[in-house]
């Protein structure tokens, strides 16, 4: 199973509290404390699960999510890893489906 398989069940797995205002506190404070990542509690993992998290209510973290994942996805392809999902370049710059 690719990398990309396992987060999408992952996504579909994990519960995020219902009310909005949870999600309010919780999100905005996995971004705060994902800032302060190099101290020995906290995390930079805690930044991205916050956008996750905000991303459900509020149109900005959508749109860094949504800018994050195609930046991602087009730096996979310039390193030639390949999913199956995308098409891959051939040595000679063309276009390759699968």
């Amino acid at each position: 199973m690719s990398l990309r398989k396992k987060i999408e069940n992952l996504r579909d797995n994990v519960k995020i509290p219902e009310s909005k205002t949870q999600r309010f506190f919780l999100g905005w404070g996995l971004v705060f404390g994902g800032i302060f990542g190099f101290l020995p509690v906290v995390g930079f993992w805690m930044l991205p699960l916050g956008i996750m998290i905000l991303a459900v209510d509020y149109s900005f973290a959508r749109r860094l999510k949504r800018k994050t994942k195609v930046w991602l996805g087009r730096m996979s392809q310039e390193k030639g890893d390949d999913n199956g999902d995308s098409p891959a370049k051939t040595g000679k710059g063309e276009l390759k489906n699968h």
